[in-house]
């Protein structure tokens, strides 16, 4: 949940809590605690009785309906008919969109000096220098 803040946000976001909530801090933290607790337990419960009166081992993930029908309704032949005229189509589509992919990419490299210098210098055994930067024109030029 935290994996894109570093440490600077987390402890400018410890700060803010601690600003806004003051004192309270540490009951508000334990009112949060509890009621995540709560809401995975009213989870785990619903999922019990659905488990109970349904007669199968049901998990949370199953709840999605294209899971539910294809665990509980459809057998594997089933679910092979139906996959089979789509894969083909499937396929063609991943191919085209490959195939555009690759083309965008060589633009991208014909446009960018750059990435044409990376090119050349990754396919040379001995390290190219850096081309200079060309000089960025200015408004006036243009005009």
């Amino acid at each position: 949940m935290l994996d894109n803040l570093n440490w600077w946000e987390i402890g400018a976001l410890l700060l803010l809590a601690l600003l806004i909530f003051g004192d309270r801090l540490p009951n508000v933290i334990s009112d949060g605690l509890r009621m995540v607790r709560n809401l995975r337990a009213m989870a785990r419960n619903a999922t019990g009785d659905l488990s109970r009166e349904l007669g199968t081992d049901i998990q949370l993930e199953d709840l999605h309906p294209k899971a539910f029908i294809r665990k509980h309704l459809l057998s594997e032949e089933d679910e092979q008919a139906i996959r089979k005229p789509l894969q083909g189509v499937y396929d063609s589509l991943r191919s085209d969109v490959t195939g555009v992919h690759e083309d965008l990419k060589e633009v991208a490299d014909r446009i960018d000096p750059r990435a044409a210098a990376r090119k050349a210098a990754t396919t040379d055994t001995a390290p190219a220098p850096a081309p200079a930067p060309a000089p960025r024109p200015s408004y006036d030029d243009a005009t």
